[in-house]
């Protein structure tokens, strides 16, 4: 071996695992020490959790969930408001799509000219749709709307469109600039050099954000009726308060079909746009 070989072996030694240069170092350690600073703040009770007399009362409580109800009338009961939640969580992430789309378009810069005057604004209100849940949409809504589905479906559509057109903004602005640029060069206006240059580009991540979201409202829609909103929440919440807990297994196994379904046609539907 020379001395260039001496000087530059083949091989290299794996970099600290702690660097006091290296910023996401210390935003990690930053990170690890919240997380033990929760669990020794928090009162945790992790002996009476796992306590003889608490898994006693656990296994008491699951076992009269057992046998769950499988009379007709009821399951057809059940098949109803699953059908409602998946309503409610198909038509609210459609409303929330099509409004987070058109905020998005102001919240955005689209090149390095754009005078972007409403972004600040725009980001305000979608940062503040999304900062209140589901659940406190659908109780604030209920004084309008009253009871049943409606109410749920707007929750959803207001929350999710906070949520999606903050991602569609940050898609729009990630966008390869190129053929926008060269349309703009063209004296092609806003709106058509939208549509024609950056919107083919970022569609499919569009898509993938609202199928997204789409999976996580089932879960939402099938909670928000615990306040009335309908659906299979509205239901659960019903026959919870009866101590039926018989129904209620049947009541949380179509909760399981439901979102079982919407995840596999979800995810094969991403695939599909990935292609």
């Amino acid at each position: 071996m020379d001395r260039r070989d001496a000087a530059n072996p083949p091989y290299r030694l794996p970099p600290p695992l702690f660097d006091a240069r290296c910023k996401a170092c210390w935003f990690t350690a930053g990170i690890a020490a919240l997380v033990v600073a929760s669990f020794v703040s928090l009162d945790l009770q992790w002996a009476q959790f796992f306590s003889a007399e608490a898994l006693r009362s656990m296994g008491r409580f699951l076992g009269e969930f057992f046998p769950p109800d499988t009379q007709p009338e009821f399951l057809r009961k059940v098949a109803w408001a699953a059908w409602e939640t998946l309503a409610m969580s198909a038509l609210g992430t459609l409303l929330a799509a099509i409004a987070g789309l058109v905020l998005a378009l102001p919240a955005s810069r689209t090149h390095a000219g754009a005078r972007a005057l409403w972004r600040t604004p725009t980001r305000l209100l979608l940062n503040a749709l999304r900062s209140v849940p589901e659940l406190v949409w659908a109780a604030l809504l209920l004084i309008s709307a009253g009871l049943g589905p409606m109410a749920g479906t707007l929750a959803l559509a207001v929350h999710t469109a906070g949520v999606l057109g903050r991602l569609f903004a940050e898609a729009i602005e990630n966008a390869p600039s190129g053929p926008a640029d060269a349309l703009r060069a063209q004296g092609v206006g806003p709106l058509r050099v939208m549509a024609y240059a950056t919107l083919p580009q970022v569609l499919p991540q569009l898509l993938s954000y609202t199928l997204y979201r789409w999976e996580n409202n089932i879960r939402a829609a099938a909670v928000l009726g615990v306040v009335g909103a309908g659906g299979l929440g509205q239901l659960l919440a019903f026959h919870m308060g009866l101590f039926h807990m018989g129904k209620t297994a049947t009541i949380l196994g179509g909760m399981l079909v439901l979102v079982a379904i919407v995840d596999a046609a979800s995810y094969g539907a991403r695939r599909l746009l990935a292609r």
